[in-house]
């Protein structure tokens, strides 16, 4: 019996942390996800310049990469982006179609807490959500209780997807007057 009352007690320790930290979802069935079977090849956007600068601002702190990858079909592109949430990063995917994220996924979460961001309750949130022209998310995204932290580096990423497709669509529509 004390066994068994041990094992419970192990077990119900162990068990926030075992949801908490772990591989969500790959980034191959990610982009499969977004893509269908047919993913198109990854790209690479510098951030340099203003586009260094306005990041800088939309974030409150530097990016830590001076590239970031994305794929793009069409006017949909693809973001696989991180933020810290409180000391660890968190590693998120984004779909942005017509300048609206149409798809939020959490990929990897390595924090002890905040892990319920990676529900499809708080995710879809993001659904149909535009950058406005003060870079803010058009729609209020409701935080969880406990998870602060990890929500706002959500709602940071969100809005660094949606930024950096306007970078790409902007040059996308250069290069096509052009």
């Amino acid at each position: 019996m004390k066994a068994i009352i041990t094992l419970i007690f192990l077990f119900t320790l162990a068990s926030p942390l075992a949801l908490a930290k772990g591989e969500y979802m790959t980034q191959s069935a990610f982009l499969t996800q977004a893509f269908g079977e047919s993913v198109p090849t990854r790209q690479t956007l510098w951030l340099r310049g203003d586009l260094k600068k306005e990041v800088t601002d939309l974030l409150g702190h530097a990016y830590g990469k001076i590239r970031l990858h994305y794929w793009q079909q069409g006017s949909t592109t693809s973001w696989i982006l991180e933020q810290i949430g409180k000391e660890r990063p968190i590693t998120a995917g984004f779909v942005v179609d017509q300048q609206r994220i149409v798809q939020a996924h959490v990929l990897v979460f390595r924090e002890s807490r905040g892990w319920e961001i990676k529900r499809s309750a708080f995710t879809q949130q993001f659904e149909f959500t535009e950058l406005t022209d003060d870079n803010r998310l058009s729609k209020h995204i409701d935080g969880i209780t406990g998870a602060t932290l990890s929500v706002n580096a959500m709602n940071r990423m969100a809005k660094l997807a949606l930024r950096l497709d306007q970078e790409v669509q902007l040059t996308l529509a250069h290069h096509q007057t052009n």
